[in-house]
């Protein structure tokens, strides 16, 4: 089990899990541990294979053992976290729908007692999870349904808190993230009825840097898009290239 507890602006996730954490739960560093580092590639992009590898293995993930990865209850890290093992080649990956919020909710143990994780021998096979670069990420906006799970205000270039430059890839669709998910964070019984308007369409999402739309990628799994494809890079890699077109409104 592997807790991933993260907040896009500090302090570390490891704080909360030295507070308390699931009973055998390993702590693993979403920026640190399941991604690049910031650049060209996004605030979040892919990890390199090798890295991701060593990363994993150290948190006692193993072949063929399933993994449930949980965060502190939004669901956004633990989907990241799913996505990356998925695409990794583990396909026995799964979240703790609620996260730690939901654990505690239902009077379930919490430990302080350090985690000692015998090391795994997972071997990261990348590329089972389809991905989206710039190029396709335009392509599927015109084509098919591009979902942009940031937050309207965002999507329309209102206001934008984190990325230099405010607005949307022309041609996608705005689906924020809390139309997914019920008021505690857990996903919404009804996705499939949530997306069935995008029957027959290639789908994809992206969001700031590829982490809210991982839940987003997750939803649509739950519903049983399972083709659907993810922008890692998302619009901090997209306005990485000033040629790139911006929507606005």
């Amino acid at each position: 089990m592997l807790d991933v507890r993260w907040r896009l602006s500090g302090p570390p996730g490891r704080d909360d899990y030295e507070a308390g954490h699931l009973p055998g739960a390993v702590f693993v560093d979403l920026d640190r541990d399941l991604c690049g580092p910031p650049g060209a590639g996004g605030r979040h992009p892919l990890p390199h294979p090798e890295a991701l590898e060593g990363a994993l293995r150290a948190a006692g993930v193993r072949e063929g053992r399933p993994v449930v990865v949980y965060d502190a209850g939004d669901g956004m890290a633990a989907a990241r976290a799913w996505w990356t093992l998925r695409w990794a080649g583990h396909a026995d990956a799964r979240v703790l729908d609620g996260g730690f919020a939901a654990w505690t909710a239902a009077d379930g143990t919490v430990t302080t007692d350090p985690v000692s994780a015998e090391r795994g021998d997972v071997t990261v096979r990348p590329g089972a999870m389809p991905v989206l670069d710039a190029a396709g990420a335009a392509a599927l906006a015109e084509q098919g349904a591009l979902l942009d799970a940031r937050v309207a205000p965002r999507f329309r270039g209102e206001t934008e808190p984190v990325d230099p430059v405010a607005g949307h890839i022309p041609g996608a669709r705005n689906l924020p993230y809390g139309e997914l998910v019920n008021a505690d964070g857990t996903l919404r019984a009804d996705l499939p009825e949530v997306f069935a308007d995008l029957a027959g369409e290639p789908v994809g999402a992206y969001c700031g840097s590829g982490v809210t739309a991982a839940h987003t990628v997750l939803a649509l799994h739950a519903a049983g898009r399972t083709d659907a494809q993810l922008y890692v890079g998302s619009w901090s890699h997209w306005i990485t290239d000033p040629a790139r077109p911006v929507g606005r409104a």
